[in-house]
């Protein structure tokens, strides 16, 4: 038997439950995806998002609030955004959970309300919205609930089942709105995302028998994100935060009934127990979030000695900043003044830094080589969190920090990072490849403004084109071009330029539909899995071809991409 309206409890299953169902088809809607690339995909990063949401909602419990719930999936969304579907996905969370954090009881208008909220929010996110993606999707079940509610729904399960089937009526529609799906033959995958999340979801409410638990996160693979991966897996794995332990100096009758009793209490309000009785003394052990509790209860009994409570999550954080080279302080004590991180000395911050998202030795050397201060590693591979951004952002120690994301998947988690900063200035300049990047961080003037270097920065990257030769995964038709798996792919700014089974002809036929009469520079990076003698070869031919251009040749050492190449 269904209700008509959703309480907390109600809201918090279905929202897991729509976590666990979009994680369930992440590796289907990756196959959704229109370029056949071995790089971080949609559901990948909209799993990635969601969980780090379900995540605290999981530790929340079931008692929790509205307002706590909905502080959870918001917070947790918006700092494990990854991907540009990741991003837009934990916008659509946070205007939905703006709309209803002050409710009780959600109702089908209440529902309605927050759903226009959460499309408003979503499509203000990003700066010019294309239509046939996920904000489509969104669109068109708010505009149902809209149409539902005039038409005075009256039943929640009847009103959810008729927004949901529209959802995956306009999703059915989005290879109609861009010609690009079409020819690929697919929907647009963010949107297929949203579906299932709103299908798990809509199965909660209806009763359906589903497993909540949610699982730890797995380790971050990018070595520069390992602090962030194993912070996350803490807060799955920490789930009472103070390890609280004291000694009960009795003045009161402790009998074994007493004993079951505060055992019982503890365990209300925490884990890992251990309560050892003697004759005059009680020992106590409690993981718990509000070791005043513990400690109130236990003084009905008498006096407390060699009380200690630690922070736990303060300590294993500590461990993950050592891991990567970054100190802390311990939840006990100050550390002493040697052992204070770098923003915590006496140093000034410097006016202006660089945070750069990278992979490869080569290419990471070339970007601290020309001053940038911080690597996120990650890019095509696996796209940076909004929190891994944030993270990075603390080993800064400059006032104004430019973001320079280099992957058009990773500008608006940038953006995100920025706008949730509020004690640095941070500027993203929406560098979509490795070479606008570098050539960003080259036309960078100390002397000058940092609004004039902004300026100049995004003039320059303007004229900077890119191809990048890959493998395709799957078989697929872009573009206009038949593509199978295993092929070789040269990828330019606006599309595929050149496909085939041979990778020296491939990628020269790339650059030559990147190279026209006014152009001066060829940069080519190439990348682990390319022989230094192989990438010589092609820079011989490039300087045959192009005479009057300088062709530059560096070894990148990125993964999936054998070459990354620029012309100015």
């Amino acid at each position: 038997m269904t209700s008509n309206t959703i309480d907390a409890k109600m809201l918090s299953k279905m929202f897991l439950a729509g976590a666990k169902n979009l994680e369930s088809k992440k590796e289907w809607i990756n196959e959704l995806n229109v370029f056949p690339v071995p790089d971080g995909d949609t559901g990948t990063n909209m799993t990635m998002t969601i969980m780090s949401a379900a995540r605290e909602v999981s530790a929340l419990g079931e008692n929790a609030d509205m307002k706590a719930l909905c502080k959870a999936v918001s917070s947790g969304s918006l700092r494990g955004a990854r991907g540009n579907s990741g991003v837009i996905l934990s916008q659509l969370l946070r205007g939905f959970t703006k709309s209803i954090s002050g409710k009780e009881q959600l109702t089908i208008p209440e529902l309605s309300e927050a759903f226009d909220k959460a499309v408003e929010t979503a499509y203000k996110a990003v700066m010019k919205p294309k239509e046939g993606t996920i904000l489509t999707v969104a669109k068109g079940g708010a505009e149902k609930a809209r149409e539902l509610v005039k038409g005075g729904a009256q039943d929640m399960g009847d009103f959810l089942a008729q927004v949901i089937e529209h959802a995956r009526y306009v999703l059915s529609q989005t290879p109609e709105l861009l010609p690009v799906l079409k020819q690929a033959g697919v929907v647009d995958s963010g949107g297929q995302g949203l579906v299932e999340v709103m299908s798990g979801a809509y199965d909660a409410f209806m009763g359906k028998e589903i497993d909540y638990t949610i699982s730890a996160a797995a380790q971050d693979s990018r070595s520069g994100s390992r602090s962030s991966g194993y912070q996350a897996q803490a807060e799955a794995e920490i789930k009472f935060g103070y390890c609280t332990e004291f000694i009960i100096l009795l003045s009161k009758t402790f009998n074994i009934k007493h004993e079951m009793d505060f055992k019982a209490y503890l365990e209300s309000i925490g884990d890992s127990i251990v309560c050892v009785a003697d004759e005059d003394v009680v020992k106590v052990h409690v993981h718990t979030n509000d070791p005043g509790l513990a400690i109130q209860k236990a003084l009905k009994y008498g006096q407390l000695s060699n009380l200690k409570i630690d922070n736990m999550r303060l300590e294993h954080q500590e461990k993950l900043f050592k891991m990567s080279g970054k100190e802390t302080g311990g939840s006990a004590q100050a550390p002493d003044s040697a052992e204070l991180p770098a923003q915590a000395s006496a140093q000034p911050p410097k006016p202006v830094g660089f945070l750069a998202v990278s992979v490869g030795d080569g290419v990471n050397e070339i970007f601290k080589s020309l001053g940038v201060d911080h690597i996120i590693e990650g890019g095509q591979t696996m796209n940076p969190s909004t929190a891994d951004i944030l993270d990075a952002v603390d080993q800064v120690n400059a006032e104004t920090i430019f973001i320079l994301p280099n992957n058009k998947n990773i500008i608006l988690a940038a953006n995100q990072a920025a706008e949730l900063m509020t004690d640095k200035n941070l500027l993203v300049i929406p560098t979509k490849t490795i070479p606008q990047g570098i050539t960003a961080v080259i036309n960078y003037v100390p002397e000058m403004s940092v609004e004039d270097n902004e300026v100049t920065m995004m003039q320059e990257i303007g004229n900077v084109k890119t191809g990048q030769v890959t493998y395709a995964v799957r078989d697929t038709m872009i573009d206009d071009k038949e593509i199978k798996q295993g092929d070789f792919m040269g990828i330019g700014d606006g599309g595929i330029l050149s496909v085939g089974q041979d990778m020296l002809p491939v990628t020269k036929d790339m650059v030559k539909a990147m190279v026209e009469a006014s152009s001066e520079l060829i940069s080519v990076y190439y990348g682990s899995d390319v022989p230094e003698e192989t990438a010589a070869q092609l820079g011989r031919e490039l300087e045959e071809a192009y005479p009057n251009c300088d062709i530059e040749l560096q070894y990148g050492g990125q993964p999936i991409y054998y070459y990354i190449i620029s012309v100015e």
